[in-house]
């Protein structure tokens, strides 16, 4: 689990995978779903497609079930259902940046129990690893990434640093996210920005600290 660089899985332009009944203790992304970076993964264009995921459970590592941010190719029809995240950085990570493209869409998750999360239990950032204060619109292109059609049900988190964390970009918010049934304690409440069509329905987030609901650009600026 100390490991740098040390991923559990990474699952890569594969078609119709079953990841059943295994543990994951590890260094980096634990469950990570991946299809190629930028041009070269767009000009290749295989996406990650058709794939079940159940009955895992994953301690320490950065996230627990990952998407990205290598994801030009695109990653879709995605089940995720019945795991558990104990100790890890991130519970459900779904990342990515300026210049990746691809699209990653119909992505169902269910029945998903987390503690002690060190980051936030269910994160989308369209900003992995860029500079803070870039929230300028850029032009739409192929290199433009795209977050949507993803449903989040039946998910308990007993204590994480950020409850819910959805950061789009301004050209292309995160689209048609559903949660259904969640509850989450953590120290700061929901943080989002750039984000169209959202649906939460039977939705509790105990936040310690501050308001509920945050804008995401705010807190890049240190406010």
């Amino acid at each position: 689990w100390h490991a740098q660089n040390g991923a559990g899985l990474d699952l890569e332009s594969c078609r119709n995978v079953l990841v059943e009944n295994s543990i994951f203790d590890v260094g980096d992304d634990a469950i990570c779903l991946k299809s190629g970076k930028d041009e070269i993964g767009r000009k290749i264009g295989v996406p990650t497609e058709n794939v079940i995921i159940r009955d895992c459970k994953v301690y320490h590592g950065h996230g627990g079930f990952v998407v990205g941010s290598e994801m030009s190719g695109g990653v879709r029809n995605v089940t995720v259902t019945r795991c558990e995240f104990i100790g890890t950085d991130v519970g459900l990570r779904f990342k990515t940046t300026r210049g990746r493209g691809g699209v990653v869409e119909k992505i169902k998750i269910d029945q998903i129990n987390m503690i002690n999360i060190d980051g936030p239990a269910i994160t989308f950032d369209m900003y992995y690893d860029a500079a803070p204060g870039n929230e300028i619109a850029a032009a739409v292109t192929d290199a433009t990434p795209q977050f949507r059609d993803v449903a989040i049900s039946k998910v308990i988190c007993r204590g994480a640093a950020v409850g819910i964390f959805l950061r789009g970009l301004p050209e292309m918010p995160i689209r048609k996210l559903k949660f259904n049934q969640v509850e989450i304690t953590a120290r700061k409440g929901v943080v989002m920005s750039a984000c169209e069509q959202l649906a939460f329905n039977d939705v509790l987030v105990e936040n310690e600290q501050g308001q509920i609901l945050f804008n995401s650009a705010e807190q890049n600026n240190g406010q």
